[in-house]
This record gives C-alpha cells, sequence and structure tokens, in this order.
C-alpha cells in the first residue's frame, strides 16, 4: 500500500477510534512509537508488541472520555500527520486535555514509526 492509501484507511479507522485495529492493519513488526522526552502521561515503545502494550497501559487508565477529534491526514512523501485533540481522565492525572500532532513514517507499506508532538 501506499502513504496516501494508508492514510486514507487510517483516517477511516481513526474517525471510529479504532486505534488498535490500526495497529493490528499498519504497524510494522518494529514500529517505534516516540512521546516527548518529558511527558508526564506516555514513554517510548518499540515493536509491535511493545507499542500495543504502551497503549493499552494508558488506555486502562483512562476513566472517562470527555471529547476527542481526530483531523484528516495531511500527507507528504512517506509521512502523514493527524492533529488530534483529547479530553479525557486519567489517573493519577485527572482531567487533562491533549492537543498533538500524530506524525506516521511508511516503508515498504508499513508504518515503521509514530511520533507524538504536544
Amino acid at each position: 500500500m501506499t502513504t496516501q492509501q494508508i492514510a486514507v484507511r487510517f483516517n477511516e479507522l481513526a474517525q471510529q477510534d479504532k486505534w488498535f485495529e490500526i495497529q493490528d492493519e499498519f504497524f510494522s513488526d518494529d514500529v517505534k512509537s516516540i512521546d516527548p522526552v518529558d511527558s508526564p502521561y506516555f514513554g517510548y515503545a518499540e515493536g509491535k508488541a511493545g507499542v500495543r502494550q504502551k497503549g493499552e497501559d494508558f488506555v486502562g487508565r483512562i476513566t472517562a472520555l470527555h471529547g476527542a477529534h481526530t483531523s484528516e491526514p495531511l500527507i507528504a512523501g512517506d509521512h502523514f500527520v493527524v492533529a488530534r485533540e483529547l479530553d479525557m481522565t486519567v489517573q493519577p492525572h485527572g482531567r487533562i486535555q491533549i492537543k498533538q500532532l500524530m506524525l506516521y513514517k511508511v516503508k515498504d507499506g508499513k508504518i515503521v514509526s509514530e511520533q507524538f508532538f504536544y
């Protein structure tokens, strides 16, 4: 699949909040997930299983989702980016609002990295 095709399908799933399905369908076995170094919420993970665990751990700490929105993807070469806004209550942080850019790199028809800026 091309970056364009992946971004279109990614968007379909993201609009339905099917984030684990995105991982299953598109993440390479050696994918990297990168958050800001000083993030109090997330960390770094490598490998499909590690990235999945990172997501499951965080989702397990969400006690209430007050709102979420994901933009349409913007595609450039082998990258695409989406903006995502979240308003949620997360243990042990309480209610937080995150506005982030999510940058994805595609290689050989798979997502090989995701990097978050917030």
